[in-house]
């Protein structure tokens, strides 16, 4: 087997566990104090605390690290579980901007980031439910 063969995991690519727990945090951080993600931060309960590790948990298993979200939430279902928060393009756009700049923060790699980016934003893209 050569090096071309092994696949490295976006988890890998970003840094893992360590790197997934410091995004979520920039994430959570940036939506709790940036003026332009107010509307999303209103969705969230005060305590960002269980909602920011289940999103670590989310990510580290979506980006190829160990199953940490489906061992005890199943299936995301990720659209049937924000049914009930209108989101439309300026919460999507919200949502994108705190994962911007937490991915610029805490992401090295600039090809991974990239790479990241454009999951993330169509993932974001397609949870819209309203116009």
């Amino acid at each position: 087997m050569t090096d071309s063969d092994v696949t490295i995991s976006m988890f890998e690519r970003v840094g893992g566990r360590a790197a997934i727990d410091r995004l979520v945090d920039r994430f959570y951080d940036r939506m709790d104090t940036l003026p332009e993600a107010k509307t999303i931060r209103a969705m969230h309960a005060d305590d960002l605390g269980p909602i920011r590790d289940v999103l670590k948990r989310y990510l580290t298993e979506w980006t190829g690290g160990p199953k940490l979200y489906s061992v005890e939430k199943g299936h995301p279902r990720l659209r049937q579980r924000h049914i009930g928060f209108a989101i439309g393009d300026a919460e999507r756009d919200a949502w994108l901007l705190c994962m911007h700049g937490a991915m610029e923060e805490t992401v090295t790699d600039t090809a991974a980031r990239q790479e990241l980016d454009r999951a993330l934003s169509g993932l974001a893209d397609w949870m819209r439910n309203r116009q």
